[in-house]
């Protein structure tokens, strides 16, 4: 090309940018993607530390399926028909690649798909915790903006006072409690069972409400004490507070359009953060009521050194815990304009 050609072409804009470039220069993208990274990281850490753990525990899968009076060799037939006898890596490597393939593998003790089992008992467990966070953030709420709307008042020294008792109360406690009440006494409520809410949505929740209230109790009382304590903070420090009030805003207006949005932050974060131990509780309250979820499943898994269906329930929780903070960063943006996820983020 001539040089009186080339200095005829167009010279490139500075700072403009083609439509590839500015969707992956997003901040939003970029922070997704950072994000994503982080989350691969963490499941892998995750699973292959559970992994390890199971398969360091005494007995093996062959052993708890054969039981105690099974001899050596038919423990290590067994064991070399479910693949037990290769090298720790090596399973966990083949586990990996079936995963990246879209395979879960094969339940060790059934032999059923760990997938088909996942999409049986995944439903159940989330109708409860789906349940218990409509119970606690339901009730949590309310109680925090009656609290903080007079503070030291009797209804807030009251419903503290209840929520600190509410606190000490285990869930596996409070689960006893209701069921010998309101299953054993009253006979209001079935202790065990499951009626799925495709049959019987009113039969599902008389079912469904003593597990949720189980683990909903706990949470309830969390959440309200940490709402009512940030509720109260904002109104006594905060400058925007004393010039709403200064211009005449009400007591109730001035909750609810201003402090209640800047101390839902504090609530979004916490409620993301026990979504972990709120799968964790789940397992026991499963146990307790008989409820055929994925926390029951766990169990029985780790019981009989089930390797596969341990491993994949752990990656959904995983994932479920990544989706949940993923979705609370998220949430901040829309609740404040002022939040923005820049490169330094």
């Amino acid at each position: 090309m001539s040089s009186s050609a080339s200095a005829s072409l167009p010279a490139p804009v500075a700072g403009r940018a083609g439509p590839l470039a500015r969707v992956t220069g997003s901040p939003l993208l970029q922070f997704l993607g950072r994000r994503l990274l982080a989350a691969i990281v963490v499941l892998w850490g995750v699973t292959f530390l559970t992994f390890v753990v199971l398969n360091h525990l005494p007995g093996n899968a062959a052993q708890q399926l054969l039981g105690i009076n099974a001899t050596p060799a038919e423990i290590h037939q067994l064991s070399v028909k479910l693949g037990l006898d290769k090298p720790l890596l090596t399973r966990y490597g083949e586990w990996l690649h079936g995963l990246v393939t879209g395979s879960l593998g094969h339940s060790l003790a059934s032999g059923q798909s760990v997938t088909s089992i996942l999409a049986s008992d995944l439903p159940v467990t989330f109708e409860l915790i789906a349940f218990a966070f409509v119970i606690s953030l339901g009730f949590a709420v309310p109680i925090a903006l009656l609290a903080a709307r007079r503070p030291a008042g009797i209804f807030d020294r009251a419903s503290m006072l209840l929520s600190m008792a509410g606190l000490s109360i285990a869930n596996y406690v409070l689960a006893l409690v209701l069921v010998y009440f309101f299953a054993v006494k009253l006979n209001w409520l079935p202790a065990l069972g499951w009626v799925p809410p495709s049959r019987s949505l009113s039969q599902n929740l008389k079912y469904l409400i003593m597990p949720a209230v189980s683990i909903a109790l706990a949470l309830l009382c969390f959440y309200a004490r940490l709402l009512r304590a940030d509720l109260v903070e904002q109104l006594r420090d905060e400058d925007y507070v004393t010039t709403a009030r200064a211009k005449g805003v009400g007591p109730w207006r001035i909750i609810l359009r201003h402090a209640l949005r800047n101390s839902v932050f504090g609530l979004i974060t916490v409620v993301a953060l026990n979504l972990g131990t709120l799968l964790g509780a789940t397992v026991i309250i499963e146990q307790i009521f008989g409820l055929p979820g994925i926390g029951h499943e766990l169990l029985s898994a780790i019981n009989s050194r089930d390797v596969p269906v341990v491993e994949g329930t752990v990656l959904v929780f995983g994932v479920i815990v990544v989706l949940a903070n993923l979705i609370a960063d998220l949430l901040y943006s829309a609740l404040d304009p002022r939040v923005k996820y820049g490169s330094a983020n």
